[in-house]
């Protein structure tokens, strides 16, 4: 018997995941051609059980930050009807826009171009921050939540999900087995017990979650395979393949994801 299914099809298949069951509603040729690293989506809905949903109530103002080609806030607007600024320096406004009109929230998703040292915005205007694949570019400064967890009002929450190592490294060499992977951008990946002491010793916040995705490394493999295949860009599919060897060859004992969640203080 032929199989009928299309391309499509079985792409879908690949990326619906049991433990995302709100991401595996969206279109997967959508996830792949807009991707900018790890599945966003994916680390989104890992991360929003931990951020609550008094931070994510209906009408909440959140503050997308980094947020890429703007499919996480995308998520946010749609899944808790929240009202987004979708901040991010390597991606125009205009591009932004029209993928979200195209998506149905121009009412809700407003895009600005903007760098996370010179964010222009009302201290107290947000009641959540949500940051996904990019906080490590920048929040690893020990100066930095401070300043920006005053844009949130007087118990609002911030949520990350960045790439991790399991444990601190010792010295300044990489893990052998991944050193023909390693590049120095790495080195702003931390463990979850970092971020925890890196962000409750700022007085910013109360740390309320720091903690390692269980088998994290396999999603971010399985999302590898997909893209190195599938994205219409060169450079992803490069990177794809790249990312996958390294994870294949490391099985999770140094990379996957670590989430961090604090309330303004």
């Amino acid at each position: 018997m032929s199989d009928n299914r299309t391309t499509d099809d079985h792409l879908t298949d690949r990326v619906t995941h049991p433990l995302y069951p709100l991401s595996s509603q969206y279109d997967a040729r959508w996830t792949v051609d807009n991707q900018m690293g790890p599945n966003a989506l994916w680390l989104l809905e890992w991360l929003a059980p931990a951020l609550g949903l008094d931070a994510l109530r209906p009408c909440a103002r959140v503050l997308d930050l980094g947020c890429g080609r703007a499919m996480t806030s995308i998520f946010l607007a749609r899944e808790f009807h929240a009202q987004v600024t979708a901040a991010d320096l390597w991606v125009a406004p205009d591009d932004n826009a029209r993928r979200i009109a195209e998506a149905g929230f121009a009412d809700r998703v407003l895009p600005v171009h903007a760098e996370a040292h010179d964010l222009p915005f009302a201290e107290g205007g947000f009641d959540a921050i949500v940051s996904i694949d990019a906080y490590q570019y920048f929040g690893t400064d020990d100066l930095y939540l401070p300043t920006l967890t005053r844009l949130l009002k007087p118990g609002g929450r911030i949520g990350i999900v960045v790439p991790a190592l399991r444990e601190e490294p010792e010295g300044a060499e990489p893990p052998e087995h991944v050193r023909a992977w390693w590049d120095p951008g790495f080195w702003c990946w931390h463990s979850a017990d970092w971020w925890r002491r890196h962000w409750t010793r700022s007085g910013a916040v109360e740390v309320e979650a720091a903690d390692w995705l269980q088998d994290g490394w396999r999603d971010w493999l399985t999302w590898c395979e997909v893209v190195a295949e599938e994205s219409p860009e060169e450079f992803h599919r490069t990177m794809g393949r790249r990312v996958a060897e390294m994870l294949r060859a490391d099985e999770g004992r140094t990379f996957g994801f670590v989430r961090v969640v604090g309330r303004r203080t």
